[in-house]
């Protein structure tokens, strides 16, 4: 039974949405956002927003030296909070028009001008507004769900990453449960969350088969390592299905939460075979002899890159 509901699932999933509808959703109901998220747009979010802001800030490892892509910016809290506190620069990609002029505003009015810069554009052709090798990190924070094509965005991010360069996710996936009652449940939940959200909430297993076969490292896969008490109970997303009557649930007695929430950071491998001592260097070999890839033809300038260890 268990069997029948993942392919169950696998086979509903089918997205059937654009970079144009998603862009269109946050448009006509940025105000409503505004209003019940403020100028952070996650739904699983500490009371207090500096603790959960530092928190990614030391999970995405950023530094002052480091170009940043924040994919999937909303109106740049948290890119905002980053150049602040970390002293990066960072571009800010989004698809909606009216997202990008607030963020826009409020970088103006904190003078993060010289910092931020804001692109509108659909984040699944990055590769396209940026050249290669261009970032040192990248973050997804609660924004990778709404790729309607998750294998083109990893590798359009790959092309744009530097060698050595890693990229953060937080977001929702699919919960799984051992009681195939529960997990139809389940999966039917997702299916309203993804017609109503422009959402495409991932199957973790399908996540991790896309990356790898891309060429990422999985560095973790883990649950968000703050403590419960300092979250809020999602309220929050209650709060917003009452004003909008998006996705609203009628009877939480009976309500069966059909997602977990995980942060995954992946490293794009250096191919460097001169750092024998880097505790990816088996991966990197791996991957030079499973593409018959001389290294020499891999990234003419890669000892350009400096990479903290």
């Amino acid at each position: 039974m268990k069997l029948f509901s993942i392919f169950n699932f696998k086979k509903q999933r089918k997205v059937e949405y654009t970079a144009e509808n998603v862009g269109d959703f946050y448009n006509t109901n940025h105000d409503a956002f505004i209003k019940v998220y403020g100028e952070v747009i996650q739904a699983f979010r500490t009371n207090n927003l500096a603790t959960i802001l530092q928190y990614q800030a030391e999970q995405i490892g950023i530094k002052s030296e480091h170009r940043v892509l924040d994919a999937g910016c909303g109106i740049c809290g948290p890119a905002r909070y980053f150049a602040k506190n970390n002293g990066c620069s960072i571009d800010a990609v989004t698809i909606s028009k009216a997202q990008a002029e607030h963020a826009n505003q409020l970088i103006q009015q904190e003078n993060l001008s010289d910092k931020i810069n804001v692109h509108v554009g659909d984040y699944h052709t990055v590769d396209k507004i940026f050249p290669k090798a261009t970032f040192d990190k990248v973050y997804f924070l609660e924004s990778f769900g709404h790729s309607y094509d998750k294998a083109q965005l990893l590798k359009a991010i790959w092309k744009v990453l530097k060698p050595g360069g890693e990229v953060y996710i937080k977001d929702l996936f699919r919960r799984i449960s051992n009681n195939w009652l529960v997990q139809r449940k389940i999966d039917s939940e997702i299916i309203k969350i993804n017609k109503a959200y422009y959402y495409d909430v991932s199957d973790l297993n399908t996540f991790v088969d896309v990356v790898r076969s891309i060429g990422y490292v999985i560095v973790f896969i883990k649950t968000i390592d703050i403590p419960l008490a300092d979250f809020e109970n999602l309220s929050i997303s209650n709060e917003f299905q009452e004003l909008t009557g998006i996705a609203k649930i009628d009877n939480w007695e009976k309500y069966i939460f059909p997602i977990d929430f995980f942060e995954i950071k992946l490293y794009k491998p250096e191919y460097d075979i001169e750092k024998g001592k880097h505790r990816y260097f088996l991966q990197n070999i791996y991957q030079l002899q499973m593409n018959h890839i001389n290294k020499d033809e891999l990234y003419v300038d890669v000892h350009f890159y400096k990479y903290p260890r």
